[in-house]
This record gives structure tokens, C-alpha cells and sequence, in this order.
């Protein structure tokens, strides 16, 4: 094996870490889980992870993908995506009566819960992310009059606040390390008090997934990137892949979406996953590249991944019970107040 550059083969770089992040994990196997316990249907808000392989298979097994709570009929369990919610969808759901089920991941309720906080002490909050993203609107909706996007760094001119020495800057979980960085910079220099959030708001998996890709792009002519067209962390490691020497970069959801004219005059492709994706997609184009000649696979292995979460707390109770309980009291007079975190 090893690297005989002088070997006329053709070879495979495959990343590592690649695929399923924690939070991704935790909340396919919740709606999984929630199926088995309680039975079909299960409603699931928006998209429970941006992968349309995951969605059709939990499909298959029961779940229903609504975009607005009010599509959930009274006395059924609705659960919130990866992505997070605002508090209002979680007063949505206690209006129409739903047990909820809360799959947000935790490094997501994280920064949550900074926008909760700078707000209480009347920050101004400037948050960098991607107009229309579910998690920049469940992250502004936790503080809307304190919180203005800032998507990327064309935006960065345009940011006007109230007091220059009370501004924070908090991100989406999912973005380019390097591009946020670079907003921040420009934030910096318009607002030198600016601060920064007590940790970084890009998550662990997301800049592993990146770190690999940087290593590899560089000595890849072509990159398959497998992942769906609005994830924004794959659609990133294509964007991160062109940026590291990758001659070429694609986004694919399966192995029949490639075409073999990208491999012209290619002979190391690179592959990775974005955090949503299952192993058995990246397994089905390294069957197709070898296939046509790339048997030869080599890891570039960019970090350890050990981290795991528990998963949600709902899933200890009976919700069809709870569900069936909230659809009877009609009036509403529930007081969920205190349920949540």
C-alpha cells in the first residue's frame, strides 16, 4: 500500500472523520425509538436531519415529515429536528395539543441558550449563518430583537447596533471554519469590542469534517462529497475541497448520481460524507469507483471522534398516554410551561 507515487493505479483518499456526527445519531435512532415504543405515526418537524435517504427510510418505517406544526392533528407526539426550534414552535405544539419530543442536538441547544443569555443582558447579538437555515431561525427566535444574521463577510457593512461596546458574536453550528473566521474578522474591525462566545459555536464535527477534507483536497483532482443539496455542512466541504487544490468538487446524495466524465484524466479521487449521512452511501461509491478501476482506498485520518450523546428524555415516558391526555382537556388548559428545559 502506501503512497507509490510512481504506481500508475488510480486511488481513493477517503476521509476520516467522515458521516454521521453525534448529534445526527442521537436524533435518527430518537425517531427510530419513538416508533418502536409508540407505534406509527410519529410526527417529525421539518426534516429530521437534511439527508433524503434518511428521510425516506424513516418514512418507510412510519414517520410523517411536516414544515409547520399546525399540520400535527391534536393527541399526536410531533418532534423537533437536529436543527432546533424557536420557543414559539414549542408553544405551537402545547396549543394544538401534542406531546413533543426534543431531537435538537445539545451542541445546537448550546448556542441556544448563549443567545438566551446575551440578550438578558441586553447584547446586541450578531449571528453568522445562512438566511433560511432551521437552525439560524430557531437560534434567532430565541432572541429576535437582539439577534441580525450576518451571512458571511459581504454582509459584515451592512451591521448597524446600538452600543459598539455591547456586541457578541454567536454562529451556526454547520459553517465554513475558515469563512467564519473571516467574518469575525471583519466584525472585529468594525466593532474592536466585539466578544466572542465563551466556546466556539462550530461544532466539533463540522471542523473535523473540514480539517479531513483540507488534507485530502489537496492531493485529490476530483472530490465526491456524499450528502444532501440543503446540508449546509456537506454543501461546505465542497466549497472547502475546491479551496484545499481539489481540481474538482461534487455534491451527490448516491453513487448512480456520478458521472463518469468527472473522471477524466483523474487518477486520486477523494471521498467523504457531510454529518448526516449514512456509511452504507459512502460504501456504494466506493463500490462504484472501484469498479471502474479505484480499488486502491487510503484513510486520511484527520481526527479522533469518541463523543456520543444520550438521547432525549422524552423517550423514558409514555407519550401516546400524555398525547392522548392533551387531546381530551380541549380547552388547552395544560400548563406546559415547565416541561421543557
Amino acid at each position: 500500500m502506501g503512497r507509490m507515487s510512481a504506481s500508475p493505479g488510480r486511488r481513493v483518499l477517503l476521509a476520516a472523520p467522515r458521516g454521521y456526527c453525534a448529534g445526527v445519531d442521537r436524533a435518527v435512532i430518537a425517531v427510530e425509538k419513538a416508533l418502536e415504543q409508540y407505534g406509527a405515526p410519529v410526527y417529525v418537524r421539518h426534516e429530521i436531519v437534511h439527508n433524503k435517504y434518511v428521510v425516506q427510510t424513516l418514512e418507510k418505517k412510519g414517520a410523517i415529515f411536516v414544515e409547520r406544526t399546525e399540520e400535527v392533528p391534536p393527541g399526536n407526539i410531533v418532534m423537533f429536528s437536529a436543527h432546533g426550534v424557536a420557543p414559539v414552535v414549542h408553544e405551537e405544539a402545547e396549543r394544538g395539543r401534542l406531546a413533543t419530543i426534543d431531537a435538537t442536538c445539545p451542541l445546537v441547544t448550546k448556542v441556544h441558550k448563549e443567545a438566551v443569555r446575551f440578550a438578558g443582558e441586553d447584547y446586541d447579538i450578531l449571528l453568522i449563518g445562512h438566511e433560511g437555515h432551521e437552525e439560524v431561525i430557531g437560534t434567532s427566535g430565541e432572541a429576535p430583537d437582539h439577534i441580525q444574521l450576518v451571512d458571511g463577510p459581504g454582509d459584515v457593512a451592512k451591521v448597524e447596533v446600538r452600543d459598539p461596546s455591547k456586541v457578541v458574536w454567536l454562529s451556526q453550528t454547520t459553517l465554513s471554519v475558515d469563512e467564519t473566521m473571516e467574518t469575525v474578522d471583519a466584525l472585529k474591525d468594525k466593532f474592536p469590542q466585539l466578544i466572542s462566545p465563551p466556546s466556539d459555536d462550530i461544532c466539533y464535527a463540522t471542523q473535523n469534517r473540514q480539517l479531513a477534507v483540507k488534507q485530502m483536497g489537496a492531493e485529490s483532482e476530483l472530490v465526491i462529497v456524499v450528502g444532501s443539496r440543503n446540508s449546509s455542512n456537506s454543501k461546505r466541504l465542497v466549497e472547502v475541497a475546491k479551496i484545499a487544490g481539489a481540481r474538482e468538487a461534487y455534491l451527490v446524495d448516491f453513487a448512480d448520481e456520478i458521472d463518469e466524465a468527472w473522471l477524466e484524466g483523474v487518477t486520486t479521487v477523494g471521498v467523504t460524507s457531510g454529518a448526516s449521512v449514512p456509511e452504507v452511501l459512502v460504501e456504494q461509491v466506493l463500490e462504484w469507483l472501484s469498479q471502474r478501476g479505484f480499488e486502491d482506498v487510503e484513510i486520511v485520518k484527520a481526527a479522533e471522534e469518541s463523543i456520543t450523546f444520550s438521547l432525549p428524555k422524552e423517550l423514558r415516558r409514555d407519550l401516546r398516554e400524555e398525547a392522548v391526555a392533551l387531546a381530551a382537556e380541549r380547552g388547552g388548559a395544560g400548563t406546559g410551561e415547565n416541561s421543557g428545559e
